[in-house]
């Protein structure tokens, strides 16, 4: 998906903000006319990204599933930053579960030169990406294509999961809640991520901060089966759970050029 230089600034600015922001203030920010500002916030709520309110934007509610493309751009540094630091604990020679979701695609991107792994995974965009790097053995799930999420699901996604024996299964959950829950939207992502559980010798899982205290509708573990949570920020709360749940938390810093 493409966007101006402007209207990703809009979208980081507002990232920052959480709230309403309006036409007047925008274009004060930015040096250019109400109307052109009207016409990026126009262009952002028609591809999904924002939601148009009296006035201005605000994001969408934390309770909808985007697509995987407008995820995408929704905190990108941040996905970027636990994705370099999860890179930095993968030893050579490893096997690697690699779950669906936006988070795990910037893994595989920074996995790009790594000296080698075994990954096995269901997400189309990062076997794409993966198979650039000849020192990689990939295995792509088959199942039914969503193109929302442009990965494989089902019954026959999560059975091909069920034969591997894998040492380390990474993963994004749609939420974690308060009582070291993990969410998902769908009970057939909530299957993936039980078969990984199940056939991982270690779980990691990678949210950045709009997962934690987020709802979906699906209960698929608990934080309690998890060996490392990756987070790009803590608080009080995150400490708490992964002290209550024996999960070792991983605080993910970004670069001085993210900041």
């Amino acid at each position: 998906m493409s966007l101006s230089s402007r209207q990703k600034e809009i979208l980081a600015y507002l990232q920052r903000t959480h709230g309403v922001l309006s036409s007047s203030l925008l274009s004060e920010r930015f040096s250019v006319s109400v109307q052109t500002i009207r016409k990026d916030m126009n262009e952002l709520s028609d591809k999904g990204i924002v939601k148009r309110v009296h006035g201005g934007i605000m994001l969408p509610s934390a309770n909808d599933n985007l697509s995987f493309t407008n995820r995408e751009l929704l905190n990108h540094a941040a996905k970027q930053a636990i994705a370099r630091h999860v890179v930095s604990e993968l030893s050579e020679g490893t096997s690697l579960f690699l779950g669906i979701g936006t988070t795990p695609k910037h893994l595989a991107h920074a996995l790009l030169d790594h000296p080698g792994l075994t990954v096995v995974t269901n997400n189309i965009n990062a076997a794409l990406t993966l198979s650039r790097n000849p020192n990689l053995s990939i295995h792509l799930a088959g199942g039914a294509v969503r193109s929302s999420d442009e990965d494989t699901v089902g019954e026959a996604t999560t059975e091909f999961y069920r034969r591997f024996n894998i040492k380390i299964g990474v993963f994004g959950v749609g939420g974690l809640n308060e009582k070291g829950q993990l969410l998902d939207f769908t009970p057939e992502e909530s299957c993936l991520t039980r078969a990984i559980i199940a056939q991982s010798q270690q779980c990691w899982v990678m949210a950045d901060h709009t997962k934690l205290g987020r709802y979906a509708p699906v209960v698929s573990g608990r934080l309690s089966e998890i060996d490392r949570l990756f987070v790009d920020q803590t608080s009080a709360q995150i400490q708490h759970l992964c002290h209550t749940h024996d999960t070792q938390l991983v605080v993910a810093s970004r670069s001085e050029n993210e900041l």
